[in-house]
Order: C-alpha cells, then structure tokens, then sequence
C-alpha cells in the first residue's frame, strides 16, 4: 500500500454550479405484458425536459430521497438550486407537490449586474489582507475572458457570517483599471450549504478588467484585494503544433465499438499500447423475463423467470385459466415453456384463488421456469385473481430500439472490461494515469474524449516530439467505459440510464415498470466517506439515481477500480470522466451533513497543486473555443457540487495516495447573443453551433485537457528539483506583534515547530486560513523561533533535509521573530 493521504485546505474557491439533472424514476403506466404500449411506457422520448428550482439543500435532499436523480447538472442561484429535470407529466406533478418549482424552460438564468449577483463566473487568486483584526477577507477575485466578454468573479468571507441574526451583508466595489476609484456598488450574495455559512460571492459582466476590489461587511469590516487572472494567455494546446493530427472521433460509441476500437489500437500499435482486462465481469446486459399480470390491484401478481431471458426467459409464457364446474384446487400446468395456471373455484362455482395464492403456486409447481413471483410491490396479494385473455409473454423488455441507436445486437452475459494501455515503458518506471469513463451510463461524451486522447497518442507518436515525450515518460490506463451493461441500456433502451443493471430491489420495486430505476450508482460504491459511514449524497433506496449499493465494493466495476491501481501501483494520477456540468474537482468529496463535516482536506501542497493542474488543464480546454470553466467550479467537489458519498476520488486520493481529479465535461458556453450561460447535456446533438453546446466539440475540448494531464503527469515524474520556502516578512526584530506567514517556489507542504524541536513528518502541518484560501498567518506576539522544511508534490525534500534522522547536518530552514528586542 502507499502511504495515505491526510487533511488540509489551499488557496481557494467555492460554489455550485449547473448543467442538467435527470428524473429516472419510472414513468407512465404500469405495463402487464410485452405490448408495444408497454415497449413505450419509459421510452426517453416519452419524458421531457424542464428546468426547476430548489429552495436549498435540504430540499435537494428530499427530492433525491424520492427517487428524483439529480447528481449533476445543479447550479446555486441567488434564492436555491436550479437545474434540469428530464421527467413525465406525472413526475412534474410530484415534484410541485413537494415545493419544488418548474420553472419557464425558455427563459435562460443570468446573474443580476445589479444585485445578488453570485456565481457563473471564473477567476484567479486575489491577494488577502493578513490583519488578524480584519473580519472580512477576500478570498478570489477572478477575471476572466470568454467571446469577447469580460467576467469577473468573487468570494468573499466574513468571520461572523455564521450568525443567524442579524444576517451579515456584504457590499462589492472595483475599479475601472489601476489608479482609478471603486465604484459600482453591488451586494453580494451569502451562500449556505448544510445550514453552514460558506461565503459570500457575486458574478457580473464588466466592460473593463478592474484593478482591485473592496469588499464591506454590514458589521463594518472592510478589506481590499488585487484582481488576479483566470486562464487568461493560455499557451497554445497541442492540436496547434504544425502536422498534428486530431479529431478522430467523429460520433457516439456504445461499448462494444469503444472496445473493439481499443483493441484494434493495441494490435495497431504494440509498440507502445497494450490490453489489460479487469478481472470481475460485469453482471451483463441481461435482465430476467417478467410480466405483471393483472394490473396493479391486490389481484396483481409479478412474474419472473429463471432463465435470462435471452437464455429461454423471454420464451416463457403465463397464463391464468377459468376453469367450468365447483371445488376446483389451485394447480399449475407445464408443457414445454407455458406455464398455465389452473385457477381454483369454491362451491358455488366463484372463483377463488388469491394473488398470494397464485405466486406461491407458481414459485413452486412450475418445474423451474418461475423463479419468483409475489403480489405487485406492497400488496398483500388478497385479491381474486382473473383469468387472461391468452397466454402472457414474459419479456426481458431488452433490444428496444431507439430512434437514431446503432444497429447491431448486444452482446448478453457477464462482460469483461479492457483497459488500453499506452506507454513506451510499460514497466512500472514511469508515472501511471488513469481515466475512467462512463462510471454513469447515460454520459456519452466522456467516452469520446477519452478514446479521441487515445488516438490521440499513437497517431502522433512518430511525428510529434511532445506526444512522444508523454508515450515515453508516463504510463497511460484508459478505461473507456467503466459501465457497460448501463451504457448498452442507455443507447437501446432508456436514454437516461444513469446506474449499472445489478438490480438489488426486493419485491416491492421488482416489478418490471420499475426496471429503468435500478441498478447501483458505482461512484457512490467505494469505501471512503460512503453513505454506510453516514456520509451524505449516497441513497439506500435500490430506485434512486444515487443507490450506494448494498455494501461498500458491492460492484464489480469498482473492485476493479480497486483492483487496477492495486496491481499498478505506479499510477499516482486519475481523473474520473463525467458530464456534465464543466466542474474540475477533487478532495474533499463527502460531508456529513449534521455539522457539514467534510472528508479531510488535502494538505496546503496537494491542493496548491491540484489548483496549478486545474489552471493548466483548464486553459487548454478555454483554448479550442472559449470555454471557461469558472473558479466557482473548480475545487473540493463538496464545495463545488455537493456530498457525493462513496467515491472513487475519494478512495484513491486517502488509500492510495494518487492524486485524484473528476470532471464533470461539457461546461457552461456564454452566448453574447442573449447574453445567457448555456448549459450542456448528457447526449448532446453531436454535430451543432461549435461555438455553443455540440457533442463534437465537447470531446475536442476536453481531450485537450486530458492531454495537458498527461504532460502534469509526465513532468512530475522528470522532478527532481528541491522546493525553497521562506517565512514572510521573515526573522528579525519588531518592535510589537508581527503576522507571518509561510511562501514556498512551488506547491509543497510545509512542516513546521515553534517549541525548539526539530521539524519531523509529524510535526504541524502549515495550513491554509479557511477552505479556498490561502495559507494561515500567524500573529506572532512573543519571540518566536521558526523551524521548518518543505516537501513538494514529487516528494523532493528542500536542501535534501532527512526528517526521519537527527544528526549534527540538520539543515532544516529556521528564523527567529523576536518581539520589541
């Protein structure tokens, strides 16, 4: 095992933000056959999409404890939550009846230049005051470019925003440019998350790039701060090199296109590529046959076969028969794979069997074609049952072809997942990257992206010297979906299969109207922050969009995970492909929610390196078409979205040691048209405006992120360089009390005393003033000595300094703050 990670915080940046969330609670009639109205009950083209707004995040909670599946997509307004719900006209209804509001799908959001402004936007690090009187501190002000319009974005935080009442407010000013006055007033917004105070925080369109801002607090708290750069001159990406070759990937793939692609590469290419396959198959794209019979009543009786369907299940019939005459048994009758059900009568010649009744014969008199069957969800089954009009046709209800879907049967069974490898050294001595697509079914562009970086690399290898450089120094994992089984069903079968097809639920929601909400959510499945530890984010109701499973690895998709990075132990990188949202994010991940307890925050040198990855990352996204994934977006994924209980960033940052990203593709695209933010979706038109939302352009974009992760990567592994760090203003004499604080060359963390030891790795830890802000000050008030050294990311230690041995060479870094000396 490598060593675990443990708490911190960093510089800075917080918030939620949106893109499209989908309802996959099941819709329309119940079905009691294989009819084609049945076939058409949850078709995807039978929901619509609307856009609605929450409260807050206590309802957020209970919408999704409803079944509601809203796990991306959210964006904070002003006033609660808003995002897209993809629902039936019956689901609208559920949804207004628990508070939430539907909003006008033809009006687009805009943050007010006037007031409440508090989002939407991107940035850079603004520069604190360090007063240790100061009760209000900026934490970003960011600005930032995006087709030809100007941003900026700010958080602020006050030390009495926690207060119910009075509630703090805080007003913004900037300037027109250096040397010119603050000016345009505007109140900002106050963010609570959990019922804990975040910050405070506005977006608005400016003509001109400000110099500085100042922030005031209600309570008289004043502070300034110095307007920095988000993503601005960005170098060129790749793609502009003269002769390299890209866009490659030129519409959607389902998985077994993705695999065989990925085989050919291997073949194409052994040089330098590879096929590893995961060792736990998938459950399969598979399902038992099913009908429910006799409508939805008492009467009802579920039906399910032995067999798969594709295996003889789907070739079973049921049948209820009258029979003439008085003092007839219940019995069941077999003749090849027709099952009839004699129904018992009383007396009088009334019928006389029960539901109950009728599922119990079945289970046990039809000679191994019914494996289960019980009244429909909560009934007792108390109800008369009636005979059919025919036989009734179990179905799978598989291989429904949906409008536009590749052609081409998929294949059923448990499924093996290959992972293609590329590098030049294959062997463990070079850094490992992984990418993980589609852990979600229905999020198409993940895959694209990640199989367009892997053409990528063996189409360039020869004949670009940069490529060459990354094939030779990491070594690439690219698992292109994670979630097969759901990605099939999410291409034939129901467009907004988010979970895998292991279906845990018990009878109650074991009836086949219920199939487009099962299966378990496999990135809240790991073991860290999980839902069963109380975590927040992961559901225990097998039908919600974000079903944690029945245990933690419950899934054979995240035991591979699991599996991969334990047989390699030399990746250190991953990055989990989502859509869509365009957040970059990390640790921490989960919170508990009484008390907003998060996971621990990486340590100050961790996150200031996950802020220099995301800056580089980022900016070769901006620099395809201009799309700024905005600071708000970016940063420990429970401040930016919301707890996700369980996982796998999580797991593979504090169990492993690698450092994790997630990335939810496909972010917001300003429009100077209507002067609105547009967001994307989970399928978008693969081929639309490139300078608004397409799936084409997606994949293009992101893969050129994906690309500058892999020169973060390759870089990391070449660093042998020592990090310096200095205390600020450093030793000397003052005549009073004196803050100071700790800079260092590059992203590293310090370890530090002030009792006359000598600094070891479990000494202090220097750490950051508040979650998205810079490192703590000291207010120093007495004389003082420092002792110190700093380890970067690559674990390089400064001036070579042994922390595990004490000798008489102890060149550890020390100053001396004497007080009125």
């Amino acid at each position: 095992m490598r060593r675990s990670r443990l708490p911190i915080t960093l510089l800075a940046l917080t918030a939620l933000v949106g893109s499209s969330l989908v309802a996959t609670a099941p819709a329309g009639a119940e079905p009691t056959a294989r009819t084609g109205a049945d076939q058409a009950h949850d078709h995807p083209h039978s929901a619509n999409s609307v856009r609605i707004q929450m409260t807050g995040a206590d309802m957020l909670e209970k919408v999704v404890a409803a079944g509601f599946d809203i796990d991306h997509g959210l964006r904070r307004v002003p006033d609660g939550i808003e995002g897209e719900a993809v629902v039936t006209t019956e689901q609208v209804a559920a949804l207004k009846a628990m508070g939430v509001q539907v909003l006008d799908d033809d009006e687009g959001f805009e943050w007010s230049e006037e007031a409440d402004g508090g989002l939407r936007a991107l940035g850079a690090r603004a520069v604190p005051s360090f007063s240790h009187e100061k009760t209000v501190r900026v934490v970003r002000a960011d600005w930032f470019t995006t087709k030809g319009q100007g941003f900026l974005y700010v958080e602020a935080r006050t030390t009495e925003g926690q207060q119910a009442s009075p509630i703090v407010a805080m007003q913004l000013e900037n300037d027109s440019g250096q040397g010119t006055p603050f000016g345009f007033a505007r109140t900002m917004s106050r963010f609570v998350d959990s019922g804990q105070y975040m910050f405070h925080r506005n977006l608005f369109k400016l003509d001109a790039r400000p110099s500085q801002i100042r922030v005031t607090s209600s309570t008289g708290g004043v502070t300034t701060g110095t307007v920095s750069n988000w993503l601005e001159d960005a170098p060129p990406p790749l793609t502009a090199r003269p002769g390299y070759q890209a866009d490659f990937v030129d519409g959607y793939r389902h998985p077994q296109q993705l695999f065989s692609r990925a085989k050919e590469i291997a073949q194409q290419y052994p040089d330098i590529a590879e096929i590893v396959y995961l060792p736990h198959r998938t459950n399969g794209y598979q399902r038992k046959a099913q009908a429910t019979i006799g409508g939805t009543g008492q009467e009802a009786v579920v039906v399910s076969s032995a067999a798969w369907g594709h295996e003889g299940g789907n070739d079973v019939t049921v049948e209820f028969v009258d029979r003439p005459g008085g003092n007839l048994p219940l019995t069941v009758e077999v003749t090849g794979k027709a099952v009839r059900v004699l129904l018992a009568k009383d007396a009088s010649g009334a019928l006389a069997s029960t539901a109950a009744q009728v599922a119990a014969a079945l289970e046990s008199q039809s000679q191994g074609l019914i494996d289960r069957a019980h009244p429909y969800r909560t009934n007792t089954g108390t109800g008369i049952v009636v005979p059919t009009a025919g036989p009734v046709a179990l179905s799978d209800f598989l291989d429904e072809k949906r409008v536009g879907a590749p052609e081409g049967e998929v294949p059923r069974g448990p499924a093996s997942i290959p992972v293609l490898r590329i590098g030049k050294h294959r062997d463990g001595r070079n850094p490992g990257v992984l990418i993980q697509a589609q852990d979600h079914a229905r999020e198409w562009v993940p895959a694209t992206t990640t199989l367009e970086t892997a053409e990528r690399l063996v189409r360039n290898y020869k004949t670009d010297q940069e490529t060459k450089k990354i094939v030779q120094d990491t070594d690439i994992f690219l698992i292109l979906s994670n979630n097969p089984d759901g990605a099939n069903y999410s291409f034939y079968n129901y467009a907004s299969q988010r979970k895998n097809l292991t279906n845990h639920c018990e009878d109650a929601n074991a009836d086949p109207a219920r199939r487009n909400s099962w299966g378990v959510d496999l990135n809240r499945n790991y073991r860290v922050g999980s839902g069963h530890d109380g975590y927040a984010g992961g559901s225990t109701t097998c039908t919600s969009g974000t079903y944690q499973g029945p245990e933690k690895l419950s899934e054979p998709e995240s035991k591979n995970v699991v599996w991969l990075v334990e047989k390699y132990s030399n990746i250190k990188f991953m990055m989990s492909v989502h859509s869509n949202g365009g957040q970059l994010f990390w640790q921490p991940g989960a919170y508990i929610a009484d008390g907003r307890i998060t996971t621990p925050r990486p340590p100050l040198g961790d996150e200031a390196f996950y802020w220099q990855s995301a800056g580089r990352i980022l900016s070769q996204v901006k620099a395809h078409r201009e799309t700024v994934v905005t600071p708000e977006n970016v940063g420990g994924s429970s401040d930016v979205l919301y707890s996700s209980a369980g996982n796998v960033r999580e797991d593979m940052y504090h169990t492993y040691g690698i450092y994790s990203f997630g990335w939810e593709v496909g972010g917001s695209v300003y429009n100077p048209a209507t002067g609105n933010w547009q967001g994307g979706s989970f399928q978008p038109p693969w081929v639309g405006d490139p300078t608004l939302v397409s799936g084409h352009a997606e994949t293009m974009e992101y893969a050129n992120g994906i690309m500058e992760m892999f020169r973060i990567a390759a870089e990391w592994g070449k660093d042998k360089k020592k990090p310096t760090s200095e205390l600020v203003p450093g030793g000397g004499t003052y005549r009073g009390p004196v803050d100071v604080r700790f800079e260092t060359s590059e992203p590293a963390t310090i370890y530090y005393t002030t009792d006359g030891s000598r600094p070891t790795l479990e000494s202090p830890r220097y750490e950051a003033t508040e979650f998205r802000e810079p490192g703590q000050v000291f207010h120093v008030t007495e004389t003082t000595t420092f002792r110190w050294f700093s380890v970067d990311t690559a674990g390089n230690i400064e001036r070579n300094y042994d922390p595990t041995k004490s000798d008489r060479r102890d060149n550890y870094r020390s100053a001396t703050v004497t007080i009125g000396g």
